[in-house]
């Protein structure tokens, strides 16, 4: 049962719109959140996720919003987090309203946004961590351009980029900031901007019924002015041409539309108001007269969240002038040859083609691939991670990295059953059944889908997994 103050009912009811009930909003705070995922299509289509798991008693429906989300129902209590498909990336436990901020920023349904998938596109998700819009964002880029991915809490980068790895992402560079500092360090940089904004998160009391247990307004008014100089940053760093999408999980005025107001007010013109309305079906149902979406729980059996979508028309006056670049960058380009030894060693032992246009670079004895785009960004900030990390230099040949074969596409695999991938994500080795030649490294997968790298020695699977992501237990389906 959620518990409400007095103050917090007083003010959903000053902003709740007419045609919406108190009582509707009270019983559907109180109702258990519907379980809902997100297909990773950067490993799966939608199609086979969903015949792969309706053998294993899913239930799928739709939600509108996402082409590639559904809520879920099971035949049996599991711990979807311990799951084979979700250990490998196959999906992402993610709340469905919060699908909705990555798929206004692409304008999915209407097609509109496709161009965003291009190779030189770059796009900023401002307050990234845990992962769940920053991977939905690299699946939508179908891993091409750049992705900047910015976390400002220490603790929370390291959870960001696990998520990041697991899903396959390769396109993506992490950063760890304060992210009021984009406007001046990457002005007129971006083409698209995500700035899911910190809040009173008062949408999320289906998840946390104790959420708003000590809410107060006073509270929200502080956050309201990090909002602003946070959506204030994002105009600056975004290209003349455009979209910013601004969204939080509160449900206020002030946190909301007040906060894009105030950008209008600073910038005039400049600032257009995309109108959402026809993103998906039903969505006039949330829509203000801005607009922009503002979700309450009654309206989709969801949590609660606002989506404001903005065009940058015009440039405006930079704040302050250039930073000075940063020096020190501990990468240099890799040598021709080393870059054909590289792609051979990838050919030869996984059948995987490094992109013809890769970006090797090196750093003492690592291999990295960074998405090109990020090249021109050198100097201007200081990045926590860029790409992913390819392999390792060894006294003859290479050694190659766990995340590399997670977002390269390799067509050969040595498949595991249940229990064989199962013993795999639990650390262990795997036993063969008859012994033949050793075929040292080997790619292992479960349902087509890479698991990692075992070390093939005639009797069994030598496990490689890394040691920080073996676990204790795995959720099998009875």
């Amino acid at each position: 049962m959620a518990h409400f103050n007095q103050n917090f009912l007083d003010s959903i009811e000053r902003d709740l719109p007419s045609h919406l009930s108190m009582e509707d909003f009270i019983a559907y705070s109180n109702k258990p959140l519907r379980l809902s995922i997100r297909v990773n299509t950067l490993k799966i289509s939608s199609d086979n996720f969903i015949d792969l798991m309706t053998q294993k008693g899913w239930h799928f429906d739709p939600i509108p919003w996402c082409k590639d989300g559904f809520w879920v129902t099971l035949n049996q209590d599991i711990q979807l987090g311990n799951t084979i498909e979700h250990l490998q990336g196959l999906f992402y436990i993610q709340e469905a309203s919060s699908m909705l901020p990555p798929t206004a920023l692409f304008d999915v349904i209407t097609n509109e946004g496709l161009q965003n998938a291009s190779c030189d596109n770059i796009v900023l998700d401002m307050a990234s961590a845990p992962g769940s819009k920053t991977t939905q964002i690299a699946a939508l880029m179908h891993n091409q351009g750049l992705l900047v991915a910015n976390e400002y809490s220490a603790s929370r980068v390291k959870v960001l980029h696990a998520n990041v790895a697991r899903m396959g992402v390769a396109n993506c560079a992490l950063t760890h900031f304060d992210a009021r500092v984009f406007g001046e360090y990457m002005f007129e940089t971006f083409d698209s901007i995500l700035l899911d904004a910190p809040c009173s998160g008062e949408g999320t009391i289906r998840k946390d019924p104790d959420a708003l247990k000590n809410w107060d307004n006073n509270d929200a008014k502080g956050i309201v002015e990090t909002q602003k100089a946070l959506i204030e940053s994002a105009f600056l760093a975004l290209k003349v041409g455009g979209s910013l999408v601004y969204s939080t999980c509160a449900l206020s005025r002030q946190e909301n539309q007040d906060v894009c107001h105030h950008l209008r007010t600073l910038y005039g013109e400049a600032v257009e108001f995309v109108s959402l309305t026809e993103l998906f079906p039903q969505a006039e149902k949330a829509c203000t007269e801005e607009g922009f979406l503002h979700v309450w729980p009654q309206l989709y059996d969801s949590e609660g969240f606002f989506v404001a979508k903005i065009r940058k028309h015009v440039s405006v006056e930079r704040q302050l002038p250039e930073p000075r670049k940063q020096k020190n960058f501990p990468f240099t380009p890799a040598k021709t040859k080393q870059v054909e030894e590289l792609a051979q060693y990838f050919k030869e032992s996984f059948s995987i083609n490094l992109p013809e246009d890769a970006q090797v670079m090196v750093r003492d004895l690592e291999f990295w691939l960074f998405p090109t785009p990020v090249m021109p960004l050198i100097g201007k900030m200081r990045f926590q991670r860029i790409g992913i990390k390819l392999a390792d230099a060894l006294k003859k040949g290479y050694k190659v990295r766990h995340e590399a074969v997670l977002a390269l596409s390799s067509p050969t695999r040595f498949e595991l059953n249940d229990e064989q991938a199962k013993d795999f994500l639990m650390g262990r080795d795997i036993s063969l059944q008859e012994r033949v030649k050793p075929q040292g490294e080997v790619i292992v997968s479960y349902a087509n889908n890479p698991l990692g790298v075992a070390k093939h020695l005639g009797n069994k699977l030598k496990n490689n997994l890394p040691r920080d992501l073996v676990k204790d237990k795995i959720a099998l389906y009875q």
